[in-house]
């Protein structure tokens, strides 16, 4: 024989059991995903490059990409162009060589949402003639787990 109290048991564990799961299930959605870096990370990933860039330690700033990251360079071509690291590592080397005291100089570091950071910086080097060049530039850079799947590169190439 099924009482009152037996009834206001078994709506109460009902009501219960829903309650838990609502909570549970709107827990999970707000939850951070553990694949995504916050942007203050990607932030530090990009100075970590700066650096690297200006120590010309190729090897170190090619580990920073993916094995096979998307290029759009002016240097490389028109659209998007996939480089590996032994390719990253080369192309920089070469133009170590042609302009030894390479630098770039960051104006300032933009952050684009959980994935990209937008940097402007000014690059500048000595040609073997002794000519200098000051070049603005603009990179954005796609991370994805603490890797650069993205370099997509802005600059004036045109030439006077």
């Amino acid at each position: 024989m099924i009482t009152l109290t037996n009834t206001y048991i078994i709506v109460y564990m009902k009501s219960t059991t829903l309650i838990i799961l609502l909570a549970l299930t709107i827990l999970s959605c707000n939850t951070p995903n553990s694949t995504t870096m916050e942007p203050a990370e990607n932030e530090k990933l990009v100075n970590q490059y700066f650096i690297h860039f200006n120590n010309h330690d190729w090897k170190k700033m090619a580990d920073m990409y993916t094995d096979t990251a998307d290029f759009k360079d002016p240097s490389l071509g028109t659209g998007i162009v996939k480089q590996t690291h032994e390719q990253i590592i080369k192309k920089y080397s070469e133009l170590h060589q042609t302009f030894p005291d390479l630098h770039d100089e960051v104006i300032n570091i933009y952050p684009s949402g959980d994935h990209h950071i937008v940097v402007e910086f000014v690059s500048t080097g000595t040609a073997p003639d002794e000519s200098k060049f000051e070049l603005p530039i603009c990179t954005i850079f796609t991370i994805v787990q603490g890797k650069i799947t993205k370099d997509f590169t802005y600059y004036d190439n045109f030439t006077e």
